[in-house]
């Protein structure tokens, strides 16, 4: 089999325990074909990855944003947006107004906070992306204007109350909705009919002249299975969840053991690169 391009998730899976790429990453990726697509797969906005694939010194680079609801050319060309309903976001809203949840709303290019507290200043560290303050029902009532949506709400608090949430919203709108605990206090909430692997299709189809079957693929969680089911081959980190583990092809070392640049070192030494 030949490899013709890889394609990420970045939280717990290409990132190391310091939340960075590390220098060993960076040398293999430095080793591949220019030509060679580097695409990231993400529940994040687009710049919390665009630093990172200038990092890489490959910015110029094709996206999968809030896990494929919202995908991007190499040149910026929109390929897919697809968004939660503006009265879904408010209902979530409602919701919530009267638990401790911090709820973070996500659209295109734009991150809106309510709260400046721990949540929000955590997310401002961690993806090095500074958010817009704006009260929640008025960023409603923006996207009401516009006729948009939310590409992503991301819900953030104590493990109960993430719980009950997602139970309210699973119950009624299992069918519209992907809810997904990325961790016991996060629960992120997408449009139901996209995923990563959507997203990676659209970009194959736009810029590429091959198909799913030759990209490797690398994650760690419930939102990356479709994505390693879908491609040529599927790698999970070590850390990854049993459920990925399961559909993978490979398991790789840990995230915060380089496992990505490990898998891609082989790769690259056993010659299934294929590039200019």
């Amino acid at each position: 089999m030949k490899i013709k391009a890889f394609c990420s998730d970045i939280d717990g899976t290409l990132l190391n325990s310091v939340r960075d790429l590390s220098p060993r990453l960076k040398a293999v990726v430095a080793d591949l074909p220019l030509d060679f697509p580097v695409i990231l797969a993400s529940s994040r906005m687009p710049d919390a990855m665009r630093h990172l694939l200038h990092d890489l010194n490959r910015s110029a680079q094709p996206m999968i944003c809030y896990n494929g609801g919202y995908v991007l050319s190499a040149d910026g060309e929109i390929l897919e947006d697809v968004s939660i309903p503006v009265d879904l976001v408010a209902k979530i809203l409602q919701l919530t107004h009267k638990t401790d949840i911090h709820v973070s709303l996500y659209q295109g290019e734009n991150w809106y906070e309510e709260k400046d507290d721990y949540w929000s200043q955590r997310e401002v560290r961690n993806t090095k992306v500074a958010c817009s303050w704006m009260p929640g029902m008025e960023v409603v009532d923006l996207w009401s204007k516009n006729n948009s949506g939310a590409h992503k709400v991301m819900c953030m608090g104590e493990s109960n109350e993430m719980a009950w949430l997602f139970g309210e919203l699973h119950s009624e709108h299992s069918l519209d909705l992907h809810l997904y605990r990325s961790s016991e206090t996060y629960l992120e909430i997408a449009p139901k009919s996209i995923s990563k692997a959507t997203g990676l299709r659209k970009i194959l189809e736009h810029s590429y002249d091959f198909g799913l079957e030759s990209v490797v693929a690398f994650g760690d969680n419930y939102n990356d299975i479709d994505l390693l089911q879908s491609v040529g081959w599927g790698v999970a980190v070590d850390n990854a969840r049993m459920e990925v583990k399961a559909v993978a092809n490979e398991i790789t070392l840990h995230n915060k053991e380089d496992g990505v640049a490990a898998a891609l070192e082989k790769i690259r030494d056993s010659n299934f690169v294929v590039g200019s």
